[in-house]
């Protein structure tokens, strides 16, 4: 028991004394100090004593698809600090290759009794998942909030990111540095952030540039959110003449500029290429990375509002809330070089 009170006050923040005051329901416990010690117990998996088990356990869940992608850690990062300032205890739960499915993760949270969950880029994002899995989520009282992937099938508030303005921008960048021919490395077609960027990338092509929309399809790959999709991507794209690569995230810009090097070109002289999020470090790529900022620390303090609303009672929206991106230009990309001489092959080796 002594180490086991040990390690709750550590996890609590608090003396193994107060632990063991709330653990009997003795007086002179804070209510606050109180949720910290039970949310700790829930954290480090130990069962509440029984007079305890009905009480706010204080925990809110955040579910990711993965951690690979930096912008995932980047997100639970801003979530885990915002909840932590009003008192709760974040859970982190990801998804992983051969590992917990997203509803094993939710079933996992409902037993542990979170008081609402947030999730980033779930599969509510997927248009060909069946969305009854948030429908019986609602039904066991629960409140959620879910980022990116927008379906009006979910009752629940949304939280996204404009993904059309955010390829309009890069479009309208890389159209003003003298590119004609340019190409759009995204992730799988079920998936609503890709469809909307498809649709950003469409428009802008067309209004821009003039490009017809068959044209501009005929730009787009569609791959994986990796390095490696990025790089199978812009392969094809830089196959088919294009000088420069809007990618749908940080990690696939990667991958296009290992692409064109592997092509002998360079980047920005002879590719330019544009990236999604601004993962952190990413600024300190070779070279600087020009992307599209996603507004994280906006979007993830407005979905856990959002969802202490809901804990408190209080009907958030049944809507959208979308952010506008920024484009922030760093030395990826530049101006288009001259037209090649059509004898010479792509890259300009013999």
């Amino acid at each position: 028991m002594t180490a086991r009170l040990a390690d709750i006050a550590a996890q609590a923040g608090v003396s193994e004394a107060t632990v063991s005051r709330v653990l009997n329901g003795k007086p002179g416990v804070s209510a606050t100090t109180r949720e910290s010690v039970l949310a700790a117990l829930d954290v480090l998996g130990y069962e509440r004593p029984v007079r305890l088990r009905q009480r706010s356990a204080g925990l809110v869940g955040l579910i990711t698809p993965e951690l690979a992608n930096p912008i995932f850690p980047a997100m639970a990062q801003v979530i885990g600090q915002a909840l932590t300032r009003q008192g709760y205890t974040p859970v982190l739960a990801t998804q992983s290759p051969g590992g917990s499915t997203e509803d094993e993760l939710v079933e996992m949270l409902v037993e542990r009794g979170v008081a609402g969950i947030i999730f980033a880029s779930g599969l509510h994002a997927d248009s060909t998942a069946d969305t009854g899995r948030y429908a019986r989520l609602r039904g066991q009282g629960v409140p959620f909030v879910l980022i990116n992937g927008y379906s009006d099938a979910i009752d629940a508030p949304f939280v996204s990111p404009d993904d059309r303005a955010a390829v309009r921008l890069a479009v309208t960048h890389l159209a003003a540095q003298g590119h004609r021919r340019i190409g759009l490395a995204v992730g799988q077609k079920r998936f609503v952030p890709v469809q909307r960027k498809v649709e950003g990338f469409l428009a802008s092509m067309g209004e821009v540039l003039g490009v017809p929309e068959p044209a501009a399809r005929e730009l787009v790959q569609h791959s994986l959110y990796t390095l490696e999709g990025g790089q199978a991507a812009a392969g094809a794209l830089l196959a088919a003449g294009c000088t420069a690569i809007v990618c749908a995230s940080d990690m696939m810009a990667l991958g296009a500029i290992r692409a064109a090097r592997q092509r002998g070109l360079s980047v920005p002289a002879q590719v330019s290429v544009v990236g999604y999020d601004d993962s952190p470090l990413i600024a300190f790529t070779d070279p600087p990375l020009t992307t599209v900022r996603q507004p994280v620390p906006a979007m993830c303090q407005a979905a856990v509002n959002t969802l202490l609303e809901e804990i408190g009672g209080t009907a958030a929206p049944r809507s959208e809330f979308v952010f506008m991106p920024e484009l922030v230009v760093r030395g990826s990309t530049g101006a288009a070089p001259a037209a090649p001489d059509p004898a010479t092959p792509l890259g300009g080796r013999a």
